[in-house]
């Protein structure tokens, strides 16, 4: 008979003497996230790597604490390289629609832009002032009317020359001019002009085609002086604007004198400041349509610095993008609508998260990248070319031929980290070639760390750091003991802590919750243990209706006695996350036949393909044992009663193999026992999930329909470490009301449930008749009898 377990292997408690503290807040909290050193090191690689293409993926699934982990590591491993820069964009005065990029020191952008500012302020009180004030009028009319006097001069002479010869020299249009024979003091009409003598009349013509030379040679002296004039008039602009503005600008080049593209744009500045001095002067509809839309009323804006992207001094830059858009990742430009009329300018040029991250790192969720559209594509463009274009999203789905800016690109360096599942990783790995030569690093988090000493001191330190953190009550060390315990019995091993962050963090939150609901100071393991009990209240809803089936006894169970082909198996059901366990029955029937195993589940469409898997291996297992030389003339039927959803796992394989042994030899199975356990095809039975969810729900069972003191679980032995059941069966195996058995082989599962040893072939092949091999035996035997008289 099997020996079962004592209490002290269904548990592994922690040891308070080895705690060296009494509360969580003597513990220094840890920088990092425990557990993760693999991950850690492949980021650390990553991130020191100065090469293109070493960006990194996380692996793991969501709550191990990925994002937490990579911020801890980057606050407290930042570099201060240098390698982060104020980005600005300005006016481009040749083409407008590609403005040009700065790169300042880390703020020298904003010191650049308050310059800008405070030049222009000054220059849009001080021009107007200054071109419209007395001084400059007076010159600026001086100037006018002395070559308005020599135009008008080269024009009298004309006049002068056309009077001698009885010819008036007239205006006929604004800028033209007109030379009229005379009657006296009236023009000519056309009638009198053509009544004249032929000699007079030729004569006018004469003298007036002499006098158009020498008008159009006038003319061209007007134009030449109207030009000497306009210039005259810029030299004078220039020379005001130079007085006003020239020693600010040569101030800000001696400033910025170690940013040559500064100096260049400065120079551009001035120049532009003569051409573009009506902008101070005059109201202009698009610069007062862009300052309205960026609620901006300083004009103009033309020289004002696009503050594109600021540092402060030795920041390097981590930024976490939780919508990963088109716009909000390579940034975008606005437009303005403005009396129907759309308008736009560098200064609505608007960053995006590569742009705030340039210089450092960029972290994202992998999955969101790729649900946005063409995200994808351009990331990885902007990763190859390591630089950053802004382009409209419009561009890049060809909707449209709207003329937009293209700004001049930024050069790149930032490393991405995305965190993501392993499919996701391996579908990127398959079917982009690209994303192995760009995301070159792995960072692999797991989801469990080994229990010892060491290491449950080290998840002492991360509950202390949570504390801390998330400004939680600091935790006795009681408390601590039953969260290590709970943390085991979530990664199903008692050697073992998950590592899964969020859960810890959930069960902290409410274990405060509760302290602080009672008044206390600190949390105690009856404050963790009110806060598990609770959320365990409030998600098992469908866990109670079952076992009200179980009570009201329309879930058919036996849990005592004996049933021949009859067993109770036991499964784990999930509701959104919530997880427990049930007994199910398991039956079988033995008849006439070719020795075939039909799975009533499989042929019905409810079983999966493990479960299917499952019931070939015992079919197999029971022909090599039966049917190895002779034809095994019995056929069988498998299914899980009052089963109406999918099966799957091959957990009930040696359940279904007891049932199906029990139905061959036709002994009775225990029913106050149910088994849990995969075999293989040499009759070992294989560790299987679940048995913490198993045993409690096999024993709720047993305690609705009554504890007798010899019900129990039967499990395989390797699963023994996988323990750490729940208080409540904890004491009933104390007290002897519930077992749990380890079992190795089929051999030793059927001696148990059958109540027999199974049995060891003699010399002859032949089972002893007192074994239950020897009843199966003896049965198949007896219908290969019958069969062979049949035939006869």
């Amino acid at each position: 008979m099997l020996k079962a377990l004592p209490a002290r292997d269904l548990y592994k408690a922690c040891v308070l003497k080895s705690f060296p503290f009494t509360t969580t807040r003597q513990l220094s909290p840890l920088n990092e996230i425990v557990g993760q050193n693999r991950a850690q090191e492949a980021v650390r690689f990553a991130l020191a790597m100065p090469h293109g293409g070493y960006n990194v993926y996380a692996v793991g699934r969501n709550g191990l604490g990925k994002r937490t982990m990579m911020l801890r590591y980057l606050e407290h491993h930042m570099d201060d390289e240098g390698r982060c820069d104020d980005w600005c964009y300005v006016a481009n005065f040749d083409d407008p629609r590609e403005p040009r990029v700065l790169r300042l020191r880390a703020g020298d952008g904003q010191a650049l832009k308050q310059d800008m500012d405070r030049l222009m302020t000054r220059l849009s009180q001080v021009i107007p002032q200054t071109f419209e004030g007395d001084s400059f009028m007076e010159r600026s009319e001086r100037l006018k009317e002395e070559y308005a006097k020599k135009q008008q001069s080269e024009l009298d002479q004309v006049g002068r020359e056309a009077e001698k010869h009885g010819v008036r020299l007239s205006i006929s249009t604004p800028g033209g001019y007109r030379l009229e024979a005379m009657n006296g003091e009236e023009p000519h009409s056309q009638e009198s002009f053509d009544a004249l003598p032929d000699q007079e009349r030729e004569r006018f013509e004469s003298v007036i085609s002499d006098l158009e030379l020498k008008l159009r040679s006038a003319l061209r002296a007007v134009a030449d002086l109207e030009q000497a004039y306009a210039d005259k008039q810029e030299a004078l602009n220039d020379e005001t604007l130079e007085g006003i503005a020239g020693h600010q600008l040569e101030e800000l080049k001696e400033r910025y004198r170690d940013y040559p593209a500064v100096i260049e744009y400065l120079d551009a500045v001035r120049k532009d400041l003569s051409d573009s001095l009506d902008i101070f002067l005059e109201d202009n509809d698009e610069q007062a349509a862009i300052a309205y839309a960026a609620l901006d009323r300083k004009l103009p804006r033309r020289y004002q610095i696009n503050l594109l992207v600021h540092r402060k001094d030795h920041e390097v830059p981590v930024v976490v993008e939780e919508n990963p858009t088109y716009h909000n990742l390579f940034g975008y430009v606005e437009n303005v609508t403005f009396k129907g009329s759309v308008f736009t300018d560098f200064s609505l040029i608007r960053p995006g998260s590569l742009h705030r991250a340039n210089g450092g790192y960029l972290l994202m969720d992998a999955i969101k990248v790729l649900e946005q559209p063409y995200v994808w594509d351009g990331l990885k463009r902007a990763l190859r070319s390591r630089s950053l274009a802004i382009n409209s999203l419009e561009r890049e789905l060809t909707l449209s031929g709207t003329i937009s800016l293209e700004p001049e690109a930024i050069p790149l360096d930032v490393k991405i980290v995305l965190f993501g599942d392993r499919e996701t990783w391996l579908l990127l790995q398959e079917h982009d070639p690209e994303f192995g030569e760009l995301f070159r690093v792995t960072a692999d988090f797991e989801n469990e760390m080994d229990r010892n000493e060491d290491s449950q001191l080290q998840y002492a330190k991360f509950i202390a750091s949570l504390a801390d953190e998330k400004g939680l009550l600091h935790c006795h060390r009681r408390a601590v003991a039953r969260i290590i315990e709970y943390s085991a019995r979530i990664a199903e091993h008692q050697d073992r802590l998950s590592l899964h962050a969020a859960d810890i963090a959930n069960l902290l939150r409410e274990s405060d919750f509760w302290a602080r609901e009672g008044g206390a100071t600190l949390i105690e393991a009856s404050h963790v243990n009110k806060a598990l009990a609770s959320a365990r209240y409030r998600s098992s809803w469908i866990r109670d209706q079952f076992f009200d089936g179980v009570r009201d006894g329309s879930t058919f169970v036996t849990v005592s006695g004996e049933q021949v082909g009859q067993i109770n198996g036991l499964s784990v059901l999930s509701t959104g996350g919530y997880e427990f366990g049930m007994s199910n029955r398991i039956t079988a029937t033995c008849y006439y036949g070719d020795g075939d195993v039909i799975d009533i589940e499989r042929d019905a469409k409810l079983g999966g393909n493990i479960h299917s898997k499952g019931v070939m291996i015992l079919t197999s297992w029971l022909s090599a044992r039966f049917a190895a030389n002779d034809p095994m003339h019995l056929s069988a039927s498998l299914t899980f009663e009052q089963n109406y959803g999918e099966v799957d796992g091959d957990s009930a394989s040696l359940g279904e193999l007891c049932a199906l042994v029990s139905a061959l030899s036709g002994l009775p199975l225990r029913q106050d026992i149910a088994v849990t356990g995969s075999i293989n095809q040499f009759g070992e039975v294989q560790p299987v999930g679940g048995l913490n969810e198993k045993v409690e729900g096999f024993f709720e069972t047993c305690r609705i329909k009554g504890l007798t003191g010899s019900q129990g679980v039967m499990l395989p032995a390797a699963n023994v470490q996988n323990l750490m059941l729940d208080e409540d069966v904890l004491a009933a195996v104390r007290a002897g009301r519930f077992a749990v058995y380890p079992v190795s082989t089929v051999e030793e599962a059927l001696s148990m449930m059958l109540g027999r040893p199974a049995g060891q072939p003699g010399r002859s092949g032949n089972y002893p008749s007192n074994t239950v091999f020897g009843a199966v035996q003896k049965r198949l035997a007896a219908m290969r009898e019958r069969s062979e008289k049949a035939g006869q």
